[in-house]
């Protein structure tokens, strides 16, 4: 097992926090209600914390002086990992709880696998990880079912918000040479064996919700290897970056 392996798959783990923790962010103030403007602000609070652990981990992985600040502040677009879902802009509400829904069953499904890691510094954080991910997935399954069973309204969001998010589902299951060398010594599972897991979360979920799942097989692919990202990664890291870019080596 390589160390470049490791800290790849400790970027594609971090940033994937990282990312949607900025972007549930962005609800902070904006929410519809107060409640889910807590409640977002909170998960975004518990992912960016999962982040300084991961990050924090590849950086001594890397060991070349950065710290997990300077992965998050000091990196460009093509040098993330993350899945192209979770830096896809919020639009509504629904749309929001969607995208945080199909993540939640997937990172739950992840970090129950990685308690298990043949690498126990994984381990220990996945332990520490899934029992906030699992308050996550509870947490966002509700909101699906009363939106998606709601009014027509809710329900129109909800089945909108299902259709534009889910050919962006398939990447999360998509195995290169790097998953495979990390699955073969036991770091991670193969992330084709998650599949049938998630499938039965998000399907159980959705039917109760009255939401019909797409039958489109396409997937968009390109943002855990970093050959590409969407436009709006670019404008997020403008946003998130900008202060220490601006001064650089700022600090409290």
């Amino acid at each position: 097992m390589s160390n470049a392996a490791l800290f790849q798959t400790l970027l594609r783990l971090g940033d994937n926090t990282l990312v949607l923790g900025h972007r549930v962010s962005e609800w902070c103030g904006k929410a519809p209600v107060l409640e889910e403007d807590i409640a977002l602000a909170n998960t975004a609070l518990d992912l960016i914390g999962q982040t300084q652990m991961w990050l924090g981990y590849a950086a001594e992985i890397e060991n070349e002086g950065r710290s997990a600040d300077d992965l998050a502040m000091l990196r460009d677009v093509w040098d993330f990992r993350n899945i192209l879902m979770v830096e896809r802009p919020n639009l509504d509400f629904g749309h929001t709880m969607m995208r945080q829904f199909l993540f939640d069953a997937y990172h739950r499904t992840l970090l129950t696998a990685l308690k298990d890691s043949t690498n126990p510094r994984i381990a220990e954080i996945a332990a520490k990880a899934v029992k906030e991910a699992t308050y996550h997935f509870e947490r966002s399954a509700e909101t699906v079912i009363a939106l998606g069973d709601g009014t027509p309204e809710s329900h129109e969001f909800m089945q909108n918000g299902l259709n534009l998010l889910w050919p962006f589902t398939g990447e999360m299951f998509e195995c290169d040479a790097i998953d495979a060398e990390m699955a073969a010594a036991g770091v991670i599972p193969d992330p084709i064996s998650l599949r049938d897991t998630w499938i039965a979360l998000v399907s159980d979920t959705l039917t109760e919700a009255t939401l019909a799942i797409p039958q489109d097989d396409f997937a968009h692919k390109g943002g855990r290897t970093g050959r590409q990202h969407t436009e709006h990664l670019g404008h997020l890291l403008t946003q998130m970056q900008w202060l220490q870019r601006a001064y650089p080596g700022a600090n409290w």
